[in-house]
C-alpha cells in the first residue's frame, strides 16, 4: 500500500514539473474568467483579473509551489511577443488613416509616453519610493516582454514590473471607455491611441471592442509607444 502511495506521489510530482501543468491551469482558469465576464457583463469582472485571482487561490489551497506553475507560464510569456504581431492585421486594414493622420498620431503617442513617465515620477516622489521601485514602475504602459527588458536595463525589480504592467492593462480595460467619455473624446483614432499608449495589449482588446479603427490605432500605439518608451525612458531617467 505504501509503495502505491509513493508511486502516485512520484507521478504527481512528474506532472507538476511539466509545461503541460502550467499551460492547462492557465487555459482552464482563463476560460472560467471569460465565462464569468460574459455572464456578468460588467467591466469590473475582467476575465484576466478573475483568472489571476483564481490561479492564486488554486495554488494556495493546493499548496502547489509557484515554481511548478511557472514552468508552463513561461511558455505563455515567451509567446506574448510573437502574438503581439497579429495586432498588425487591423492596422494594415486601416493603413490609409495612419498615412493621413501620421503627424497627429505620432504626437499623440509621444505625449502619452511622456505623461506616463512624469506621472510615475511624481507619484513615486510623493510616496517617497526608492529609485528601484521607480524604475520597476516606469515600464507599466508597454507590453510585458519590452517592459521586463527595460526594467532590467534600469535596475528595477522584474516581478514588480510585471504586476504593474498587468494592473495597468486591466485598469485600462475597465476604466478606459469611461475616462474617454468623461474627457468627451469621440474620434476613433484618438480613442485607439489613448487605449494603446496607456494600457498596451489589454487596452487594445477594449479598443477592438469599440471598433476596427480604434483597434488598429491602439495596435499601432503599442509598437510605437513601446519603442519610444524603451529609447526615451533610460535617457529621461538620468534627469530624475
Amino acid at each position: 500500500m505504501l509503495n502505491i502511495y509513493l508511486e502516485e506521489g512520484e507521478k504527481m510530482e512528474q506532472i507538476l514539473n511539466t509545461q503541460l501543468f502550467g499551460l492547462v491551469t492557465i487555459i482552464v482558469f482563463y476560460n472560467i474568467g471569460l465565462f464569468i465576464q460574459k455572464k456578468a457583463k460588467n467591466p469590473i469582472c475582467n476575465g484576466l483579473l478573475i483568472a489571476i485571482i483564481l490561479i492564486i487561490l488554486f495554488l494556495k489551497v493546493t499548496k502547489i509551489p509557484y515554481e511548478n506553475f511557472k514552468i508552463g507560464a513561461d511558455t505563455i510569456n515567451f509567446m506574448l511577443g510573437p502574438v503581439t504581431i497579429v495586432l498588425a492585421v487591423p492596422l494594415y486594414r486601416q493603413l490609409h488613416l495612419f498615412k493621413k493622420y501620421m503627424k497627429e498620431i505620432l504626437v499623440g503617442i509621444l505625449t502619452g509616453v511622456f505623461i506616463s513617465f512624469v506621472s510615475v515620477v511624481l507619484i513615486c516622489k510623493v510616496a517617497n519610493a526608492d529609485s528601484q521601485i521607480l524604475y520597476s514602475i516606469l515600464p507599466k504602459s508597454i507590453t510585458t516582454p519590452m517592459g521586463i527588458s527595460l526594467s532590467n536595463i534600469l535596475g528595477g525589480i522584474e516581478s514588480i514590473t510585471v504586476v504593474c504592467i498587468i494592473l495597468t492593462g486591466i485598469l485600462g480595460y475597465i476604466m478606459g471607455e469611461t475616462v474617454l467619455k468623461m474627457g468627451k473624446i469621440k474620434h476613433p483614432i484618438s480613442k485607439g491611441i489613448a487605449l494603446g499608449t496607456a494600457a498596451h495589449a489589454v487596452g487594445t482588446s477594449k479598443a477592438l471592442e469599440l471598433g476596427e479603427v480604434e483597434g488598429a490605432m491602439s495596435s499601432l500605439s503599442i509598437g510605437i509607444g513601446g519603442c519610444l518608451t524603451v529609447i526615451l525612458i533610460p535617457i529621461l531617467a538620468n534627469f530624475i
